[in-house]
């Protein structure tokens, strides 16, 4: 289980505070990494922070926009090393397809694609440092089910359910791009590999509508959802020694949804 471990090491998660990176973060403090929270909302960082903190763990935050490349290249510019990226934030405003505009596309293509490139960009001096020092750096951009299929209209009740036409484009971008950067930064022991989410919906859909979630989870191979805490495994596998020899590979965790 020591492959698995992350003790000494440094850890950066985009949209640290949110449903799935929450869990992605509290798995990295698990594995003993000093874990850096970012996110767009400090008072919700600060938050998640605190409880961290009173459970043991080494945090800190540091609250910007990925999307902002002028921030994004100032903060990893500073850090003298970084040993696990984790690209996870994406910003999105949903909207059925007469309504999509073409700013709705390039807001999140730049926050997820394009923010993922530039904070790699910006973070590799540190993660070449990392790599340097334990023979090991590894950067894990989340991706989604949805960049490998389309939604099943006829799963989604209601139109807002639906997921938006621009979100899975995107999250195919993001997968060719973690195989062009595995390409570029593998000669400097950098490894780069994408985790493939499946259905996770928030607490909160399923409790609003459990017939939705019921559809939902029939459509995996295991007949139920994902649980937040089912993402942590696949994340530190990718993040930890035990994976030294996986790079531009991504990791789907759908229940076997996309394999139907």
């Amino acid at each position: 289980m020591s492959m698995f471990r992350l003790d000494g090491r440094i850890a950066f998660v985009s949209g640290a505070a949110g449903h799935l990176g929450s869990a992605m973060a509290r798995a990295l403090c698990g594995a003993g990494a000093r874990v850096i929270l970012n996110g767009r909302d400090d008072s919700k960082l600060k938050d998640f922070e605190g409880e961290l903190k009173s459970a043991g763990h080494s945090v800190c935050r540091a609250a910007f926009d990925v999307a902002d490349f002028s921030a994004a290249r100032e903060f990893f510019g500073g850090l003298e090393r970084l040993d696990v990226l984790v690209n996870n934030a994406i910003a999105m405003t949903p909207a059925p397809m007469a309504a999509l505009t073409p700013e709705a596309f390039d807001e999140t293509y730049r926050s997820s694609v394009t923010a993922a490139f530039e904070a790699a960009r910006a973070a590799r001096p540190a993660l070449a440092a990392a790599a340097r020092a334990v023979a090991d750096a590894s950067i894990v951009n989340i991706a989604s089910m949805y960049a490998l299929v389309a939604p099943d209209a006829r799963l989604y009740g209601r139109p807002e359910q639906a997921s938006p036409l621009h979100y899975g484009p995107a999250k195919a971008a993001l997968l060719q791009l973690t195989r062009h950067l595995a390409a570029e930064l593998g000669p400097e022991g950098i490894r780069v590999n994408a985790l493939v989410p499946g259905p996770f919906p928030q607490a909160h859909v399923r409790a609003k509508d459990p017939d939705f979630a019921a559809r939902l989870a029939a459509r995996t191979m295991l007949g139920r959802l994902g649980e937040p805490a089912e993402i942590a495994g696949p994340l530190l596998f990718l993040a930890s020694p035990a994976a030294r020899f996986v790079t531009a590979t991504a990791l789907t965790v759908d229940g076997g949804w996309t394999a139907w």
